[in-house]
């Protein structure tokens, strides 16, 4: 009874190990066969991104060749070319354009023969777009360098946008004043702006006349000589003595402005056969204008010494000064680089018996 007992036992043992060791080799077939199909299906979506891109071409051709004859009628426009070689470039550009779609097709065509005649890999590259791309290894990873899709330049850009920075002397006068007796000092006293500007040219083919506008921000420093400061007094404010030495006396005003600028000078024009720019580097030029905002915040700072401390005194209140800020400008310059100068029209405090105006002068930089 064991005898026969053992021998059953032995026959099952045998049955469930050729079961699982079937089981395993179907496994390992199954994801053989898995593995092996993952280039034919990476091939075949690389294929449909490639019919996709045949779809596309003519489209973008035809966008180029729109924008191509737009430039020649431009040129057209400006007097540097006749009618008839505007016909002629014309009819050049699309049977350009009409090569380009015939030869891109091609190689995308060539590019999906390739791709079926070798099923087995999935390294090459299937871009179509002006791009390069690096594949190491058939499983590995890529580097695309691509450059997304052309874009064919303007021809001509009649608007431009710089920056501008502007620092030097600021100052107050009022009626009967002028800068060599008002109560502030000339050294310590200035000013910085800060902003953002668009230039536009006024005509179609000369760039002689622009039109600058954009937005700044203005700091105007103020430092108080004579042991004075300021003291706002209900709706008046005054200079009156303080009671120990100054230091330093000095008032600030932030100011958040949209200066507007009719700026002349030559310029030089370059052109690129495709494009045409202006250029006013090392051209003398001259701007004529104004600007108008609003007050940001007022900061009166004092610097005294006082039962043997240094004492740091800084205040932020309305102090009466204009809200509204507005005035006149102008610079003259050559190149990027110009002597500026602003007066405020506004008077600095509301309320006063001799209004005075804030007046500044320096040197203004174009960073284009």
């Amino acid at each position: 009874m064991n005898t026969i007992t053992k021998h059953v036992v032995l026959l099952i043992l045998c049955l469930v190990t050729s079961t699982i060791t079937a089981q395993e080799q179907q496994e390992q077939q199954e994801h053989s066969i898995a593995k092996d199909t993952i280039p034919y299906r990476e091939n075949g979506l690389k294929i449909d991104k490639l019919e996709e891109a045949k779809k596309a071409i003519a489209n973008e051709e035809r966008e180029f060749l729109k924008q191509e004859v737009e430039t020649i009628n431009q040129r057209l426009d400006r007097g540097e070319i006749t009618s008839a070689e505007a016909e002629k470039l014309k009819k050049e550009a699309a049977m350009k354009h009409a090569a380009n779609i015939e030869d891109r097709i091609a190689i995308i065509d060539a590019k999906i023969s390739l791709l079926k005649r070798n099923p087995e890999t999935n390294h090459i590259t299937v871009e179509e777009n002006n791009s390069m791309s690096i594949s190491i290894g058939s499983n590995g990873f890529l580097i695309d360098l691509a450059n997304g899709k052309r874009k064919p330049p303007k021809y001509d850009i009649r608007t431009g946008n710089k920056l501008f920075f502007a620092i030097g002397f600021n100052n107050a006068i009022g009626e009967g004043q002028d800068l060599s007796n008002t109560p502030y000092e000339i050294g310590g006293s200035g000013f910085v702006e800060l902003g953002w500007i668009w230039e536009t040219r006024l005509s179609k083919t000369s760039n002689f006349a622009r039109l600058n506008y954009g937005f700044s921000f203005q700091w105007n420093k103020l430092n108080v000589k004579d042991n004075l400061y300021f003291v706002q007094d209900g709706n008046e404010t005054v200079l009156e003595e303080f009671p120990v030495d100054l230091r330093k006396s000095q008032i600030r005003m932030t100011n958040l402005v949209l200066p507007v600028h009719f700026e002349f000078g030559p310029s030089r024009l370059k052109d690129y056969g495709n494009r045409i720019r202006y250029f006013t580097d090392n051209k003398f030029k001259v701007g004529i204008g104004g600007y108008a905002g609003v007050r940001l915040a007022t900061q009166r700072k004092l610097r005294y010494k006082e039962d043997g401390d240094f004492v740091k005194d800084k205040s932020r209140r309305d102090f009466n000064a204009s809200s509204l800020v507005y005035g006149l400008s102008a610079y003259v310059g050559f190149g990027p680089i110009s002597l500026y100068a602003k007066y405020d029209l506004n008077p600095l405090f509301k309320n006063q018996l001799v209004d005075q105006h804030n007046v500044s002068m320096g040197l203004r930089f174009d960073l284009e």
